[in-house]
């Protein structure tokens, strides 16, 4: 795991790039296809045409360090191909390096009925009512 201490943005490209691109390939990407400072001490994460790949490189205010990184299975977990860059928080990072689905990272003891609905067409009342049935029905 990379440590994070610092208070980085993170920015996932989401088209595939030539992964024989080295950190200076990637940060003119950063530079001229999306219009930011690869010397800003951003983390900038890239992807291969197959998922289980990830390159990123970040400024740490001595030099341009790269990571890449393989993962065994079935791969990352990509935000859908579009052109441009996305963002994520902290934790969100941490899920896709990772390999777990960081669309699903929400903060603890938070509720996202927005999320409930459209995952189960449901109101967030009847999915109580559901969990409590079938505890009820557990315990018979």
């Amino acid at each position: 795991m990379i440590s994070l201490a610092g208070n980085f943005k993170f920015y996932v490209a989401t088209k595939p790039v030539d992964f024989r691109k080295g950190m200076d390939g990637l940060a003119a990407i950063v530079l001229n296809e999306f219009e930011l400072d690869p010397f800003s001490g951003a983390i900038f994460i890239f992807r291969s045409k197959q998922a289980d790949r990830l390159k990123l490189i970040v400024w740490d205010g001595t030099g341009l360090v790269m990571t890449y990184k393989w993962i065994e299975g079935k791969g990352f977990e990509w935000p859908r191909i579009q052109d441009g860059m996305i963002t994520l928080n902290k934790s969100q990072f941490q899920a896709l390096f990772e390999g777990l689905d960081w669309k699903r990272v929400t903060a603890r003891g938070t509720t996202d009925k927005i999320r409930y609905e459209r995952w189960n067409g449901d109101r967030p009342a009847d999915l109580m009512m559901r969990s409590l049935l079938a505890r009820e029905l557990l315990d018979e």
